[in-house]
């Protein structure tokens, strides 16, 4: 490990977040079951909160009472505990963007893609089941939506149901919860964390052209640097949050609360890295009918396919990629987002998706802060999470070609400064001011793959796949713009002028 070089690169900083993080929430959260009780067993509240004196509530809430009020720096420990949560799917998220948009994913790396994934379902997972454990009304209100959901799911649903809440609603979830939260779901964080250190030390971070990794200039730092580099952001990193923590305060249980199946909260929604999932069932239709001998409500089950085809596709999005260009290749160099057009215009179309899905998660507050009707917001959602997505695609696309466009010219002409020239034939040039060798080849440097060629096998015929294969590669690489030459990228140019 001493004579290892340890990569550098600036989007190792959102790994080491999620690491930090992790390491953040799983000492506040040792340190808070100390003082949780997960019983659901109904006492009465004696504390020091005036409001709730005398309310019926179950241990776990009391206990959760008692440590933001009757233990000292407990709120502070729980703030910390939810806000570190926070940033740490903040950073996989990030990081999980930085990844596709920058080609990162692509060979030898897609495990490593897999592996972000999991960290951001699995961390979805662990908020889910965290923020059910105080039992508190908003904790509650989620918990009502989450057995409906169960519920009306054919055939299976009343068992999941049964399964999860240990019998019928509300029975007690936290006997199933709080195992899975405080030593499933961290298990499988910490060895998925695991997994992506050792592939990310394998494989080194993918770089730009340019900045590649040489034996005489391995661009990376010694493990002492490393090391330094890693505990002073631990350190700035655990301070922000300990600051956000004392001066933002988040998921305040004593203004909702104990956890009642008759009530909910008004304006609720859930956290926001879950928003998307109440955000599809608010969007989509209330239709309902019967087959089978059984009611099927669309509203229920259309939201939770669609979501989960979104994850299958985001998960399997490297695999999909390689069969539809046919590029099988391993790549170490990174590609510029405006350089692949058409990833570019889907990943966009992806957070136009998400995001619409996202902000109708919290459509009441919003129609009620800018007084607009609550029905016409959701209806306008309900088009744009059918056009919007579509509509990123076509404009991140034409985007994107045009700058590629606007490089190839500055290859080829330099950057034109504003400065007109008269020449001694009375016309008028502009001057054009040539960039150097290094920048030509950061502009020009982009890969240019065919599409995928239709091959015909001894019978003269064509197979359905293999036909679908060659048109979505068409699809994906049109009006791609081909790459410079290598002369005309290392050509040494000084002051250049063209006429306009």
């Amino acid at each position: 490990m001493r004579a290892k070089v340890f990569p550098d690169h600036w989007s190792v900083l959102l790994g080491q977040i999620s690491v930090f993080s992790f390491v953040v929430v799983t000492i506040s959260g040792v340190v808070l079951t100390f003082f949780y009780d997960p019983s659901m067993e109904r006492v009465t509240y004696a504390g020091s909160y005036g409001p709730l004196t005398g309310v019926e509530m179950s241990r776990a809430f009391a206990s959760t009472l008692d440590i933001s009020f009757e233990v000292r720096g407990g709120l502070l420990l729980r703030q910390v505990h939810l806000w570190s949560s926070l940033v740490m799917t903040a950073a996989i998220v990030l990081h999980l963007l930085w990844l596709f948009f920058a080609g990162a994913f692509r060979g030898p790396r897609r495990r490593s893609w897999l592996i972000v994934v999991t960290l951001l379902v699995v961390t979805m997972a662990a908020g889910m089941t965290g923020l059910a454990l105080p039992d508190d009304l908003l904790s509650g209100t989620s918990m009502a939506v989450l057995d409906g959901v169960l519920t009306a799911t054919p055939v299976v649903g009343t068992w999941l149901s049964g399964l999860m809440f240990g019998g019928a609603f509300p029975g007690d979830v936290n006997a199933l919860f709080y195992p899975v939260h405080v030593v499933v779901l961290p298990a499988a964080l910490a060895i998925a964390l695991v997994a992506k250190a050792i592939v990310g030390l394998r494989h080194k971070p993918a770089e730009y052209a340019g900045r590649e990794r040489t034996k005489d200039n391995p661009r990376g730092t010694t493990h002492r640097a490393f090391v330094a580099k890693s505990v002073g952001l631990f350190l700035t990193m655990s301070g922000v949050i300990v600051l956000m923590a004392a001066t933002l305060t988040v998921n305040p249980i004593w203004q909702y609360g104990p956890a009642d199946p008759a009530s909910a909260t008004a304006g609720s929604s859930p956290n926001w890295s879950l928003a998307f999932l109440d955000g599809a069932l608010r969007l989509a239709p209330g239709w309902e009918f019967v087959w089978m001998g059984r009611t099927w409500s669309v509203a229920v089950l259309l939201p939770v396919l669609v979501c989960t085809l979104f994850f299958a596709i985001v998960a399997a999005y490297p695999y999909l990629e390689q069969w539809v260009t046919g590029d099988s290749e391993d790549h170490h160099l990174l590609e510029r987002p405006r350089n692949n057009p058409t990833r570019t215009g889907i990943g966009v179309a992806g957070i136009v998706f998400y995001g619409v899905l996202w902000a109708a998660a919290g459509s009441n507050t919003i129609a009620v802060v800018f007084g607009i009707s609550v029905e016409g917001f959701m209806h306008a959602l309900q088009v744009l999470l059918v056009l919007g997505p579509v509509a990123g695609f076509d404009i991140a696309r034409r985007i994107c070609i045009g700058l590629q466009r606007r490089d190839r010219a500055i290859v080829l002409h330099g950057r034109e400064t504003g400065q007109l020239v008269r020449t001694r034939s009375g016309g008028y040039v502009e001057v054009h001011l040539a960039v150097d060798a290094g920048e030509r080849q950061r502009l020009a440097a982009y890969e240019d793959h065919p599409p995928v060629p239709l091959q015909r096998d001894v019978h003269g015929q064509t197979r359905l796949p293999q036909r679908l294969q060659v048109r979505l590669s068409q699809l994906f690489y049109r009006d791609r713009i081909a790459p410079l030459a290598k002369a005309d990228v290392g050509r040494d140019r000084h002051d250049l002028t063209s006429t306009h």
